[in-house]
């Protein structure tokens, strides 16, 4: 598939971004990248309310090949033949797809933070050494030179 021909496709979904990745392009729409196509084909994002749909056509996951083992990427699923010629179902699923990316980013947790470190003057003091109590500040004892 070359880029003339995904940009013809895509023309009823709307606009889109086509970037060189791996052995074929992204593709892409409002900076969400939703739709991979490769060599063996288009694949687009799927999640558990889409891969009923992509079952039900007879697809398969993308999958890939490494020395050692058969790789499935189980959120990518190829594109049923037949939508090539029906732009307006194409363009069905190429808004579920962008929608299984977008449930899937709300679904993604934010990573926790560790502790926030208290500053105290030019030093950081961890969470553990903080005391509510009101502290005088010592000088460090002085070791002597022996």
């Amino acid at each position: 598939m070359d880029r003339d021909f995904l940009i013809d496709l895509f023309s009823d979904f709307g606009p889109v971004t086509i970037r060189p990745m791996f052995s074929g392009f992204g593709i892409s729409a409002d900076g969400i990248n939703f739709a991979l196509a490769l060599r063996a084909g288009l694949y687009f994002r799927a999640d558990e309310e889409t891969i009923p749909q992509f079952e039900a056509e007879g697809s398969t996951p993308f999958q890939y090949q490494t020395r050692a083992r058969t790789v499935t990427v189980n959120s990518y699923w190829q594109l049923p033949a037949r939508l090539f010629d029906d732009p307006e179902e194409l363009t069905d699923w190429a808004r579920a797809a962008l929608a299984a990316v977008q449930r899937a980013a709300i679904r993604k947790r934010p990573k926790t933070r560790k502790a926030a470190k208290k500053v105290v003057g030019s030093r950081a003091v961890p969470k553990a050494m903080r005391s509510s109590k009101k502290t005088k500040n010592k000088a460090p004892k002085k070791r002597s030179s022996s």
